[in-house]
């Protein structure tokens, strides 16, 4: 067997307004798009949207890092999705975690890296 890819699948209730949301929102690139499938990358890292969702709550594996993740909240909200937790420090891990629920009803994780903890204590 040889894979070619790995896609996560996100239900899509509105095809037009999720591939805008992952594309002009989260800023991923938009590489193929239909009534029924979509295709949004991150270099070799592919969000594929499925048509048809029915509106329920979907949780899904899915978590974006970005680089200033307190600010990326602030544009998420502001295209409309729901902040579900804020970010915060995780203890003993080297990230900050919030979660927000897309505009199609998916939740997804959203962290920043911190780095790890090089004070003595740490150490």
């Amino acid at each position: 067997m040889k894979i070619q890819a790995i896609k996560h699948m996100l239900m899509a209730q509105d095809m037009d307004r999720a591939v805008a949301f992952y594309r002009d929102v989260v800023g991923l690139t938009e590489r193929f798009s239909s009534d029924d499938w979509s295709e949004l990358a991150f270099g070799d890292a592919i969000i594929a949207l499925h048509g048809g969702g029915v509106g329920a709550v979907n949780p899904t594996g899915l978590s974006i890092q970005v680089e200033d993740v307190d600010q990326a909240c602030v544009a998420i909200a502001a295209a409309g999705a729901k902040i579900l937790t804020q970010p915060v420090e995780r203890p003993g891990e080297p990230i900050k975690l919030g979660e927000f629920q897309d505009l199609e009803g998916n939740q997804v994780m959203i962290t920043q890296y911190l780095g790890i903890d090089q004070s003595p204590e740490h150490v």
